[in-house]
């Protein structure tokens, strides 16, 4: 279970353009749940998106991760978090253009502290797993925009994290192609991971099985 417990984010601390992003937010995630998180732009959903994904720091309240309070956490174990109990996919896909499907799938795992072995057969079954086991070897530049997504799915569950964040997932993508990335989301999280997807698409949160309304930096 991911708890969060009064979280103030403040951007430029002490500075002219100061700016609170979020406003004392609680709320917890249990264990296998599909959440969307939904509001306009500025409303700091993908502000409770990068906190929740250990990539942003927050100036006071409590987050935990399985009963472990966050900001206790050393860098190193920080960085352990985020690659091993942590997937992430961006709207924008973040890979490396030109490294194949596959070399960008094996990041992660050359980044884990914990050793691993055959990260290439590792790597082409988390490929696999997204319908992309025949295109391993073909450059990132040369994938459409739903392929791409789904590389960067495959990069996200490959260290088989507990817990997939997604930021605007099918935001750049038709509507074909975001109806298939959402029934992979589906999938995985009937496979028993816990899914949090930011959207303004009220088609992809309806496929959730909780909504969490952000607006001005709260959770209404």
């Amino acid at each position: 279970m991911i708890k969060l417990d009064k979280i103030i984010k403040i951007y430029n601390p002490k500075k002219a353009n100061e700016y609170e992003a979020l406003h004392g937010v609680s709320c917890e995630i249990s264990d296998g749940e599909m959440v969307a998180i939904i509001g306009k732009s500025g409303a700091g959903k993908s502000t409770l998106l990068h906190i929740l994904a250990c990539i942003d720091s927050y100036q006071s309240g409590e987050y935990t991760i399985d009963g472990t309070l966050v900001k206790n956490l050393s860098e190193g174990q920080y960085a352990k978090i985020r690659n091993e109990k942590i997937g992430i996919v961006m709207q924008d896909f973040a890979l490396v253009e030109d490294f194949s499907a596959l070399e960008n799938v094996l990041i992660p795992l050359d980044f884990a502290k914990k050793k691993i072995k055959n990260k290439k057969g590792k790597a082409l079954e988390a490929l696999k797993a997204v319908g992309m086991g025949d295109l391993s070897k073909k450059p990132c530049n040369k994938l459409s925009g739903g392929q791409k997504q789904r590389v960067a799915i495959a990069r996200a569950i490959v260290n088989e994290p507990a817990m997939i964040l997604a930021d605007e997932p099918t935001g750049a993508l038709d509507t074909k192609t975001s109806a298939e990335i959402m029934e992979l989301f589906k999938r995985l999280n009937k496979e028993g991971k816990t899914v949090v997807i930011v959207t303004h698409d009220p088609k992809v949160a309806e496929q959730c099985s909780r909504v969490i309304e952000v607006s001005d930096g709260k959770i209404i």
